[in-house]
């Protein structure tokens, strides 16, 4: 694992603690695929297939007003986005958007 891609996972790990405790929700998926996977590939997993489908942990930030805690608000920031194709950028940016952030 790449430097960058080590301080990513502790960035995503670092949005679980913090919606967590802004929102009550316990996203062990979210966790364990994280632990299991790494930060990077849980990301590219969660912004895969349909560029509408929301994860639960996402519907979740979006009902608190938290999605700046999200993985789709995470991948483009200029720190990580080179970590990530085109498409999955786009994917992240449209469900953002989708909800008017």
């Amino acid at each position: 694992m790449t430097n960058d891609a080590k301080k990513f996972q502790q960035a995503m790990l670092s949005i679980y603690e913090e919606g967590k405790a802004a929102t009550g929700y316990n996203a062990t998926r979210f966790l364990a695929m994280v632990r299991e996977q790494g930060g990077v590939e849980t990301a590219k997993s969660l912004l895969a297939g349909n560029p509408s489908a929301v994860s639960e942990g996402f519907a979740n930030l979006a009902l608190h007003s938290r999605l700046d805690l999200s993985v789709e608000a995470l991948v483009p920031k200029d720190e990580w986005r080179h970590l990530f194709t085109a498409s999955e950028l786009s994917v992240a940016k449209r469900r953002l958007a989708s909800k008017g952030k």
